[in-house]
């Protein structure tokens, strides 16, 4: 099936070829005509499978037939839980609305708001914003929400994760009971339910993943080792494997730096991504490590989230996640639109709890491998499921496969 069986306008299926996509993805075949039926919407899917394209695409077909927005007006208004999630969103917006009258914008903390102000002043058709900015203009009267058309909630779960309940609370006291409301989310959960009960009317519910499930393209692979030897197992796999492009996920913004430094004096271009660092900091790292002028980014799950890369290969667990659920976002960074991806997780006995917490959850035992000559002094660290001592196989540059065109993603598409 194609795009333009999806009931979309002749403009956004030139965007959509001129970003280089064919077939729409599960998510995209379930929710853009759900979207354009003006019905609220629950969509759950997971990381990666083009999620933003399946509100921005019908989102931008609305607006594009309505009346301009007037002076600090906003038509349509979508929420994110990052600065750098609200910034790919709002790429993914200019991206597909490029060919029709749409104007749009984004705003986030971490910057100056006298530009964002003066953005607003003219009206947009979309806002793409994080909830606590959002707030700041609203509290300048620098934004009018009376002729609101759309809200959307994009990652939903982790927006309530990051403690942003009571701001979007505020805001929805603020807009319109008319509306459309889409609610995009990897996992539904209890509150995030009870949350769309007084935002949503009569959703339809789009699911085309098990929830807390992991992409079937990504390996998954547990190294049981000594918390002291972290440090030097992670550099020895990045060098015996030639590998490039990873994605560290530390548990501390001050173990972030720390790591970051410990790899650039063995030698691997490293940086670190979390929130004490300014957005323009943020911003620089990110765009090194896509160019590939560093190897490895050290990212907090709150940095992280929202980080899309195409055909990232790699991705370290070199803390486990206190949040189990946080592991299925984490890994969800790679092995992404048919690609393969490896996962990997260095594990020592403190963090048993953790690991067989992150079993339950996603309903499947992980492989353990020790590697050969980094053994755990620990006898304990040998975990009952592990695999005999093996060498590392080696993960180079021929590891990763595309499975041709695939559906929006990337920047253009969460």
């Amino acid at each position: 099936m194609s795009f333009s069986s999806l009931g979309l306008c002749d403009e956004l299926l030139k965007a959509v070829a001129e970003q280089g996509y064919e077939t729409p993805s599960a998510i995209q075949l379930e929710a853009i005509p759900a979207v354009l039926s003006h019905r609220d919407v629950m969509a759950a899917a997971q990381t990666g499978t083009g999620k933003t394209a399946s509100f921005t695409l019908p989102m931008v077909q609305r607006l594009a037939n309505g009346k301009r927005p007037g002076a600090r007006q906003v038509r349509a208004l979508v929420l994110t839980p990052t600065r750098e999630l609200a910034a790919q969103v709002a790429e993914s917006v200019q991206n597909y609305s490029r060919h029709l009258n749409i104007r749009s914008s984004v705003v986030f903390g971490g910057v100056k708001i006298g530009p964002q102000i003066s953005k607003l002043r003219g009206g947009l058709d979309v806002l793409v914003a994080t909830p606590g900015r959002l707030m700041d203009l609203y509290n300048q009267r620098a934004i009018d929400f009376d002729h609101l058309e759309v809200l959307v909630l994009d990652e939903a779960d982790r927006m309530l994760d990051m403690g942003f309940i009571h701001d979007i609370r505020r805001i929805q006291k603020l807009l319109p009971a008319k509306r459309q409301t889409l609610m995009f989310s990897a996992t539904f959960s209890k509150e995030i339910k009870a949350l769309a009960k007084g935002m949503i009317n009569n959703p339809i519910f789009v699911e085309v993943a098990v929830a807390n499930s992991t992409a079937d393209r990504i390996k998954q692979v547990i190294h049981p080792v000594d918390k002291s030897q972290k440090r030097e197992v992670l550099v020895h796999l990045i060098k015996e494997n030639n590998w490039h492009q990873v994605l560290v996920f530390s548990r501390t913004k001050h173990g972030a730096n720390r790591l970051a430094r410990q790899l650039d004096s063995a030698g691997i271009q490293a940086a670190a991504i979390h929130g004490d660092k300014s957005q323009g900091a943020r911003t620089r790292a990110l765009d090194n490590f896509k160019k590939g002028n560093i190897l490895v980014l050290v990212a907090t799950d709150i940095a992280a989230r929202g980080i899309d890369i195409d055909q990232l290969p790699y991705v370290v667990n070199f803390d486990l996640p206190q949040v189990p659920e946080d592991y299925v976002h984490r890994i969800g960074r790679t092995g992404r639109a048919g690609a393969d991806g490896l996962a990997v997780s260095l594990v020592s006995i403190d963090e048993y709890k953790q690991l067989k917490a992150i079993e339950r959850v996603i309903g499947h035992q992980f492989e353990r491998e020790i590697i050969a000559g980094f053994e755990p002094k620990d006898k304990a660290s040998a975990p009952s499921a592990e695999t005999a001592k093996r060498p590392p196989r080696r993960q180079g540059q021929g590891q990763r496969r595309s499975s041709g065109n695939a559906a929006p993603r990337g920047r253009s598409s969460h």
